[in-house]
């Protein structure tokens, strides 16, 4: 069935099958410059809001490239609770659970403003326009794309160069494979419909964690001695991993924390404006445990890990 739970659309598995993706997104762009015979939309400060919940990784990406480019006051956030029904992501962190820009109480309404009887799930990150309400986009690796290129004009003096032209091509390569093994990796593992499924998602899994560890070991992030959209793209995942995938999900390894480089990088990044102050570890957890009642049917919500860890000194300056 649509899964309306996650950053991202996706099907869950069915009992004896491997967990898939549902990646199909409304692909409109806001341009800089828009595209004649298309659907673009223009850049323009303060016309879309970006409505993207703190406990889903792939909505995360976005609240932190927002704030590394210094777009806050030209592109407003809006921030749904980390539970929600089947049918929509909901702003119960509002008052009278009710977004205090767009005034809707789920998120599912600007979808439907724009595409009425919209078929998919209901997905964060999402850029609404303020003024018809009507959403534009939710393709997430799209949207922290534009974020850098069409809306260069406003960021901050001492924006970071995410996207550097002589590591494009071997950051897309990283990047697609952080994406394929570890970002979606976890999910398979969490939602394997059979252990031979499991186990060979697991197996990916840890393939992939081994590699980025022995890469972490040369290198401060993963394209050398700066951050790029690839370090924001893993950190989300790396946030979770204690907390929710290694024994959620059956990850179980290892914990990040028993992985040097790994953890020492993440630290790092948490440490980093940006990253930490917009990791929200009780989001995390009350989104996971509690939504996912097929793996957690009591929606009982643990206590730990203790995550004052993350704070403590990364010694990869």
């Amino acid at each position: 069935m649509e899964n309306p739970e996650h950053g991202t659309p996706g099907v869950y598995s069915a009992k004896g099958k491997a967990f898939e993706r549902d990646s199909r997104y409304i692909t409109t762009r806001i341009m800089a410059e828009p595209r004649e015979g298309t659907d673009d939309y223009p850049v323009e400060p303060g016309r879309y809001r970006l409505i993207a919940a703190m406990a889903c990784p792939w909505a995360n990406r976005s609240i932190i490239v927002r704030e590394l480019l210094g777009l806050e006051d030209v592109i407003s956030l809006g921030k749904p609770g980390p539970t929600h029904d089947q049918d929509s992501w909901t702003f119960d962190l509002d008052e009278d659970g009710v977004d205090p820009v767009l005034r809707i109480p789920r998120l599912k309404d600007a979808y439907e403003k724009r595409f009425p009887g919209y078929p998919r799930g209901i997905t964060v990150p999402a850029i609404v326009e303020i003024a018809t309400g009507e959403v534009v986009t939710n393709d997430f690796a799209q949207i922290t794309e534009d974020f850098f290129f069409q809306w260069r004009e406003h960021h901050k003096p001492d924006a970071p160069n995410l996207w550097p032209d002589d590591l494009r091509e071997e950051m897309e390569t990283v990047m697609e494979r952080v994406y394929t093994e570890v970002n979606n990796g976890v999910y398979r593992c969490g939602f394997a419909g059979s252990q031979e499924a499991y186990d060979e998602a697991y197996d990916r899994l840890w393939t992939a964690m081994d590699w980025l560890e022995e890469r972490l070991g040369e290198r401060r992030y993963l394209m050398g001695d700066a951050i790029t959209e690839a370090d924001v793209r893993l950190f989300t995942t790396l946030a979770r991993f204690d907390a929710v995938y290694h024994g959620h999900f059956k990850c179980n390894r290892q914990k990040l924390s028993e992985m040097p480089n790994l953890w020492g990088y993440a630290r790092d990044l948490f440490q980093t404006p940006g990253f930490g102050n917009n990791t929200d570890f009780e989001q995390i957890k009350a989104h996971y445990y509690v939504v996912h009642t097929d793996l957690n049917p009591l929606s009982i919500v643990p206590k730990g890990p203790d995550l004052e860890n993350w704070h403590t000194p990364h010694g990869r300056g």
